[in-house]
C-alpha cells in the first residue's frame, strides 16, 4: 500500500479487518491504525489542547487497542468508538494527572518549525476563532459532545458509548451547550 493512499473505511472492511487483527494479522491492525489515526489524533489535540501530548495519548491509544482488541466485540457501536472510548479514557486520566501535578511552566511548541496548519488557517480566515473561544468556556463534558458530534460526526448512541453515558444525558448536554452558545453570541451583538 502506498503512503498517499488512504485505507478503506467500510464498515464490512473494518469488521474484517478487526477479524484478521484479533488473529494476530499485523498487516490488519496497521490498517486499523491508518484508518483510525487521524480522527483518533485530532480528537486528542482538541481535548488536550497542544501536539505533545496528544501525539502521546494517540500512541497509548493505539498501544491499548493492540493489548485488547482480542476482547473487543461487536456490540451496538461501531469499532470506532471502541477507540474513541479508550482515547477519551486516556484523556480523562491525562487531566486527572495534571490536576495532581502541576507543572511550573508549559512545554512549549515548537515555534517556527512547522508552517501553521491547513485547519487553523482556515477556521481563522473565516472567523470562526471567537465561536472556539466560546466553545472553551462550555463545561469539559459539552465540549466533548460538541466534538463528537459536530466535528466526528458521531450519532449520539455512539457519544454516549464513548462518554459513558446515556442516550438521554447526551441529548441533554448537547442542548444546553448549544443554549449556552446561543446566549454567549446573543451577549456579544
Amino acid at each position: 500500500m502506498e503512503a498517499t493512499q488512504k485505507p478503506k473505511e467500510s464498515t464490512e472492511h473494518v469488521r474484517k479487518l478487526v477479524e484478521r487483527g484479533q488473529a494476530g494479522e499485523r498487516d490488519a491492525l496497521e490498517e486499523l491504525y491508518l484508518i483510525h489515526f487521524d480522527r483518533i489524533y485530532s480528537y486528542l489535540h482538541m481535548s488536550v489542547g497542544n501536539r505533545h501530548d496528544a501525539e502521546d495519548l494517540t500512541t497509548q491509544t493505539f498501544l491499548k487497542m493492540l493489548e485488547s482488541i482480542g476482547r473487543f466485540r461487536w456490540q451496538s457501536a461501531p469499532f470506532s468508538a471502541w477507540l474513541f472510548r479508550i482515547a477519551h479514557n486516556l484523556a480523562m486520566d491525562h487531566f486527572r494527572a495534571r490536576r495532581r501535578w502541576q507543572p511550573e511552566e508549559e512545554v512549549p511548541e515548537p515555534a517556527g518549525s512547522e508552517e501553521p496548519s491547513a485547519e487553523l488557517e482556515a477556521m481563522q480566515s473565516i472567523g470562526r476563532q471567537s465561536m472556539l473561544e466560546l466553545i472553551e468556556k462550555l463545561s469539559p463534558e459539552q465540549q466533548q459532545v460538541l466534538t463528537l458530534k459536530f466535528v466526528f460526526n458521531f450519532p449520539n448512541a455512539d457519544v454516549a458509548k464513548i462518554l459513558d453515558k446515556t442516550e438521554g444525558a447526551i441529548k441533554s448536554l448537547q442542548h444546553r451547550a448549544l443554549a449556552s452558545l446561543q446566549k454567549q453570541i446573543q451577549q456579544k451583538d
